[in-house]
């Protein structure tokens, strides 16, 4: 019998808001938002006014933030969105949110081992020549994630939040080292420049630059006192994600004149380097390199993160027993243990397809798979948004600055970046291939799939179709309030 055979808990108390706060800005991985999706919003969006866009974004998700606060006390889960959607839609909407979630965060992996293993082959073999294919550096670089994800979740936010201090601090010594020299622009902010380029297309690619901060639903049953906690990290996330962003995009602009910004980030897109040909310009090229480096860090961090993120929605889907229920199984330390496998392997295998077929992962394997992830997570967020508005709505709070307005501000808000990414999706994926502009239709597969599923569920296995409801309440909100110990019965496994 297997050490995990007889485990099916998370670990209580293994986080606070820092690192809570930590696994998720890592999933962001500022410097890869900065390197990546600030060059490509300034290139494709609305330039020099792209700083506001970030900014904008913020505002739309700290009011969807308000009432999912309000819903995160009433439910404390692993489930993450999935679970808001099955409080507010019922067991059959949770399900095709389910679905979609981990459709989306498990491609979120499989890019993120393209654009690992890509950017460490070629800053590794142009720092030390040695050159070693992209497909190996993403294997090791996804066989280390899951080891760490096997030491623990706790463990996890220690690296991520190591990783995070130093790429943070390297672009907040960028800006700084701007602002010295120039000043911020204030041009950036004039509605001449926020409304120039395509403001729509700016806000969609600023939205890629904030996801994964919906991930702190997920680590609510590993949280202390999570009635607080989670409300508090979500809040601290989106704020931390608007300002590092949107300041950063401010410098980068700044440096290269607003009026000129979207001209000079097109001539920098296909090699994608325009903030390292600015950083030698302000930093040097010790600090440059050195900013190459963290880029790395920035890369795995994001992977493990996101890799914690997918493992999870694996384990809740599996102890509700919609999927296989041994994926509910834990280590002795909490950490999933068969579903953090297999979303590993599934990872690996996709990425060595694209290796196989002879593919370049930054042009192929890297846009399409975050691009559609995106899509997915866009989806789950409004999805949940909806959830908290109807939920609340049934109970007739009376609070409804945050349990309507706020959160309904919000869901129009992603509403419309959903649209916006459906309508843009071969921007969202940098590919005009058919194949890959069909992808969005897996999530048609899981919208049908999950109302079959469901029905099937209700008519001839009942009992599993209660626990897509009733697993929601392994964590009483009273129990989660006084911080007792609750007794979790064991799932059939």
């Amino acid at each position: 019998m297997s050490e995990t055979s007889h485990h099916t808990a998370l670990r209580r108390d293994a986080l606070g808001v820092a690192g809570i706060v930590f696994l998720v800005l890592a999933a962001v991985a500022p410097l890869t938002g900065i390197v990546v999706v600030a060059g490509l919003a300034i290139a494709l969006g609305n330039g020099g006014g792209t700083p506001m866009s970030f900014f904008i974004v913020a505002v739309i998700l700290l009011l969807f933030a308000l009432g999912y606060a309000q819903m995160s006390k009433q439910l404390v889960s692993a489930g993450g969105f999935y679970a808001f959607v099955v409080k507010g839609l019922g067991r059959r909407g949770g399900l095709v949110a389910g679905l979609i979630a981990t459709l989306g965060y498990n491609f979120f992996v499989v890019g993120t081992i393209g654009t690992s293993g890509f950017f460490m082959q070629t800053i590794i073999a142009q720092l030390t020549g040695f050159d070693l294919h992209w497909y190996a550096w993403g294997l090791l670089s996804i066989v280390v994630c899951y080891w760490m994800a096997r030491t623990g979740i706790d463990f996890s936010s220690k690296v991520l939040g190591v990783s995070l201090v130093l790429e943070v601090a390297i672009l907040v010594v960028f800006d700084v080292a701007v602002f010295m020299q120039h000043g911020f622009d204030s041009a950036a902010l004039a509605p001449s420049a926020v409304f120039s380029g395509s403001l729509p297309i700016g806000l969609l690619l600023a939205a890629t630059g904030f996801l994964g901060f919906e991930a702190t639903a997920l680590f609510g049953e590993e949280a202390r006192d999570p009635l607080k906690t989670i409300p508090r990290a979500t809040y601290t996330a989106i704020v931390a994600i608007g300002l590092i962003l949107g300041v950063t995009t401010w410098a980068v602009v700044t440096a290269t004149g607003v009026e000129q910004a979207q001209k000079v980030a097109l001539a920098h897109q296909a090699d994608g380097d325009l903030v390292f040909v600015l950083a030698a310009k302000y930093l040097g090229p010790a600090l440059t390199t050195l900013m190459q480096i963290l880029l790395l860090v920035s890369l795995f961090a994001a992977m493990l993160a996101f890799h914690n993120a997918a493992t999870r929605y694996l384990y809740a889907l599996g102890r509700a027993r919609v999927l296989p229920a041994a994926l509910a199984r834990t280590r002795p330390n909490g950490a999933p243990a068969l579903a953090g496998a297999v979303q590993a392997l599934f990872a690996a295998l996709v990425a060595a397809a694209f290796a196989a077929a002879g593919l370049v992962p930054i042009l192929t394997l890297v846009p399409a798979m975050l691009g559609f992830g995106t899509l997915s997570i866009l989806i789950l967020q409004g999805l949940a948004a909806l959830s908290i508005v109807v939920w609340f709505r049934r109970q007739n709070d009376a609070r409804w600055w945050s349990t309507f307005i706020a959160p309904g501000i919000g869901f129009l808000g992603i509403l419309s970046m959903v649209v916006l990414a459906i309508a843009n999706f071969n921007v969202v994926a940098g590919s005009d291939e058919p194949a890959i502009l069909r992808l969005p239709l897996l999530l048609v597969a899981a919208l049908v799939g999950g109302l079959v599923y469901g029905a099937y569920l209700k008519s001839r296995r009942p009992a599993v179709y209660d626990a897509l409801a009733t697993d929601l309440e392994r964590f009483n909100v009273h129990v989660a309030r006084s911080g007792e110990a609750p007794h979790i019965p064991e799932p059939n496994v």
